[in-house]
């Protein structure tokens, strides 16, 4: 890192460049372009596709807001899918609502567990695919890693996902037309980087072309120094993070906890998402003995700035329900038990009759 700001050089120039390379071989893609977070990455995307006015883009509703948001930014229309049993989009659900309109599909691999590409891909025929791996940097479905199964990858680098670079985000992709055009988007439709005019040597290097409207989203040289080493321990805490999950899963008791890896489906465990009944009460809970936890996620539809949409049963049903337990690499196996027993304790309070109602909490003033 020191050498970054020894030589002077903090933006757009080398240590990015040797980011992308070394992310395309990992994730198993011929480019990778290194942006300032995922949702200018699911953004440029979808201007890559020519996604405008009177178009559909079918997306999962039970995911971060920025997956529909970008939709909106390119002025098309998000189509809000439902999600089966394990969070994933559900795949006979965006089946049922692709039309003439459809001209893109944002699959998110929730919690890091990879959606079943290859049925995807039965249903999506020609529309282009956009894998959200926010939660998968080294998710892996059917021996290829997710970022490398669809038309292009947007991956997220912000300082809880798994390859923390404090912020930041990718597009991954084989077509270098693609790629090409999404390096000139990133930096306001510039043909050439600064560092790359500098190292040109010629009389006019300041010179460059501006063949259309960009953004100003592209990675730098400091996030890319800390994506390196990140990337290069990405292996080790991944592995740390499914040994949590075991733990978590052989532990819980009465509470419904994820699905395992399998030999065609092996999740990066971004997030370890339990469903349980009073959700609420056993939140508050945990957070009175020091445990916080989080959930992921409202369902989109459900927010007032996307107006009235029909019902989307499960993703409703669930949201009632999924809680997102603390999952990082450091955690130690102490503090997942002290986790584990505190949920245990709730579940046999609750059996025998001993549990403490959410209304009771909010009246005793814990808000």
């Amino acid at each position: 890192m020191r050498s970054i700001f020894e030589s002077g050089w903090i933006g757009l120039g080398p240590k990015t460049e040797q980011f992308e390379k070394q992310f395309s071989e990992y994730i198993g893609c011929r480019y990778t372009v290194g942006l300032n977070s995922a949702t200018a990455a699911l953004d440029l995307s979808l201007k890559l596709l020519g996604i405008n006015h009177g178009d559909e883009v079918i997306v999962p509703t039970m995911t971060f807001v920025s997956t529909a948001h970008v939709v909106k930014y390119n002025l098309a229309e998000p189509i809000f899918a439902d999600v089966d049993d394990n969070l994933l989009i559900d795949l006979e659900d965006v089946a049922r609502k692709i039309t003439k309109r459809t001209k893109a599909i944002i699959p998110v691999h929730y919690s890091g567990r990879p959606v079943d590409m290859d049925r995807l891909k039965e249903i999506a025929g020609d529309i282009p695919i956009i894998e959200d791996s926010a939660h998968a940097a080294g998710a892996v479905y059917k021996g290829a890693r997710c970022g490398s199964l669809g038309t292009m990858g947007a991956f997220s680098f912000h300082a809880v996902k798994n390859l923390a670079m404090g912020d930041g985000g990718a597009i991954t992709t084989d077509d270098e037309e693609m790629y090409e055009r999404a390096k000139k988007l990133r930096w306001l439709g510039i043909d050439k980087s600064t560092w790359n005019r500098s190292d040109q040597n010629k009389s006019y290097w300041w010179e460059y072309s501006v063949g259309e409207i960009g953004l100003k989203c592209h990675m730098n040289d400091i996030a890319a120094s800390i994506g390196l080493v990140q990337l290069s321990k990405l292996e080790m805490m991944n592995a740390r993070r499914k040994e949590i999950a075991e733990r978590y899963t052989k532990g819980l008791l009465d509470v419904e906890t994820p699905m395992m890896d399998t030999d065609d489906s092996k999740s990066s465990w971004h997030i370890y998402c339990i469903r349980c009944q009073r959700r609420n009460d056993l939140s508050v809970y945990l957070k009175d003995r020091g445990i916080m936890t989080g959930v992921h996620y409202k369902p989109i539809h459900l927010y007032e700035c996307y107006g009235n949409i029909p019902t989307i049963p499960n993703a409703e049903k669930y949201f009632e329900e999924i809680l997102s337990l603390p999952m990082h690499p450091g955690l130690t196996d102490a503090e997942v038990d002290t986790v584990i027993g505190a949920i245990n304790s709730f579940s046999r309070r609750n059996h025998n009759g001993k549990g403490t109602s959410e209304e009771t909490y909010y009246q005793g003033g814990r808000h």
